[in-house]
């Protein structure tokens, strides 16, 4: 089963240890409290009850007669009080019912100590106190000897064992109390603790949203402010390449858009001498006539070129703008095709008339760069599919050649890309397929690529039909 991600977040484990933390030391003492309430109490049972019982041979003692008969037991049996075991010798004296509690240890260990004995035992009725002593005879020199008389006393627990319960059940208490209170204390810590983690998010959030004035306010010289010291070296650090790069990339384009528009006049120039060879190359003799077309050739290429230069300049200004115009897609598509001498080349699927609101050259333009590129790199027949709905206008170009390869549909958009990394030239620009996908996005739509199931590659390109009917 997957855990929910807010139990293991960092909140979640902060409050967490500390509730345990918390918790753990709240029981601690409150057991260390009980266990030495436990102790005192215990030790001053004991203490009353062996004073008690001295006090009572004492106050008879005396008056014993040594050796004692067994109406001097029973004197003393009386004023000790039961449950109580009074022997000498051979003879005894006994009254209560818990005298069955004594054992053969305590009696082993007065006899052979002459000393006052504790011990404690657990019996039906709760634990009880067995107290053994032996009572001690003084001379008339006053020399104390042991009188043989030894006394043993069973006293009651229970209520000190009582007391220790009620203590025990306050610690229990005391740690389920603490519980709710480190929960709340956990989650005021860990608020705390967090606001610098939580400031550091925003404005690492900040920074990606290309706010790359974005810092942290450094307080204090713990390690959450050398956390965001760094933090701000490394924004400061990454503002800096953002603005080389920036200037680097504006200069590059700045130096495109120069050349290209300095190249223009030039090969204007060379296009007209170009035609104007052209037209006499059937008088020259065969080298000098596949010179001249060749060199024909590679002046329109290089016109393309800078033309596809310069219209990429534009979209990378941001100069490019729409005339938007009511267009019969359909005939905009056909004459398309016809002015490029493609019309023969070209299978056309489209309803009689779709009519658009769309800007008519980059329409052209757009059209013109797909089926281009089909018919370079692919293989006829090569068709094009007109589709629309009451938001959009669809063109879908689909060739019959070996497709788009395996990652190509994501990168095939991009500057002078090729597919095939061995072949150093082609017949277009390579630009073909970033200006169509510049048009289609100036208009507010995209283009798709991938492949057609029994085909080859497939170009879809969505224009809104109506930009600001709404959807």
């Amino acid at each position: 089963m997957r855990v929910p991600r807010w139990l293991t977040g960092l909140r979640a484990r902060l409050v967490l240890a500390f509730v345990l933390v918390t918790v753990v030391g709240a029981v601690a003492a409150a057991w260390a409290s009980y266990g030495s309430a436990r102790g005192s109490l215990v030790a001053e049972a004991q203490q009353r009850a062996t004073e008690d019982v001295q006090r009572r041979i004492g106050a008879v003692a005396a008056d014993l007669t040594y050796p004692p008969d067994q109406e001097a037991l029973d004197r003393l049996r009386v004023a000790v009080g039961a449950p109580v075991l009074v022997t000498y010798g051979s003879m005894s004296s006994a009254d209560g019912a818990d005298l069955g509690l004594l054992t053969g240890d305590l009696r082993d260990a007065v006899r052979a100590r002459s000393e006052l004995v504790l011990q404690r035992v657990t019996s039906q009725a709760g634990p009880k106190l067995l107290i053994g002593t032996s009572v001690v005879e003084t001379t008339v020199g006053g020399v104390r000897n042991p009188s043989g008389i030894e006394v043993f006393a069973v006293r009651d627990l229970l209520p000190t064992q009582q007391q220790i319960d009620a203590s025990a059940q306050a610690a229990v208490r005391t740690s389920v109390l603490a519980l709710p209170l480190a929960i709340l204390l956990a989650l005021f810590t860990a608020r705390g603790v967090l606001r610098p983690v939580r400031e550091l998010r925003g404005t690492a959030r900040r920074l990606a949203g290309g706010d790359l004035d974005a810092r942290l306010r450094v307080k204090g010289s713990d390690e959450l402010a050398e956390l965001s010291g760094t933090f701000n070296h490394m924004a400061a650090e990454l503002q800096a390449s953002v603005a080389g790069l920036r200037r680097m990339e504006a200069d590059a384009r700045r130096f495109v858009a120069d050349v290209s528009h300095e190249l223009r006049t030039p090969l204007t120039t060379l296009t007209a001498v170009a035609e104007v060879l052209e037209a006499e190359a059937e008088r020259m003799t065969e080298d000098a006539r596949e010179s001249t077309l060749l060199a024909v050739e590679e002046t329109r290429k290089l016109t393309r070129l800078v033309e596809d230069l310069i219209e990429v300049s534009r979209f990378d200004a941001g100069a490019a703008t729409l005339r938007l115009d009511d267009v019969d897609v359909r005939r905009a598509v056909e004459d398309c095709l016809r002015a490029r001498g493609w019309r023969e080349h070209v299978e056309l699927d489209t309803p009689e008339e779709i009519g658009a609101v769309l800007d008519r050259r980059r329409l052209d333009v757009l059209v013109a760069n797909l089926v281009g590129n089909a018919l370079r790199h692919g293989r006829p027949p090569v068709r094009v599919r007109l589709r629309a709905d009451e938001r959009e206008v669809e063109v879908a170009v689909v060739d019959h050649g070996p497709g788009l390869p395996d990652g190509g549909a994501a990168r095939v958009f991009e500057r002078f890309y090729k597919a095939d990394a061995a072949r150093t030239r082609s017949e277009g620009s390579g630009l073909g397929l970033a200006i169509a996908v510049e048009n289609a996005r100036l208009h507010g739509g995209d283009i798709e690529a991938g492949n057609e199931p029994g085909a080859g590659a497939k170009f879809v390109a969505r224009l809104p039909r109506f930009p600001g009917a709404g959807a």
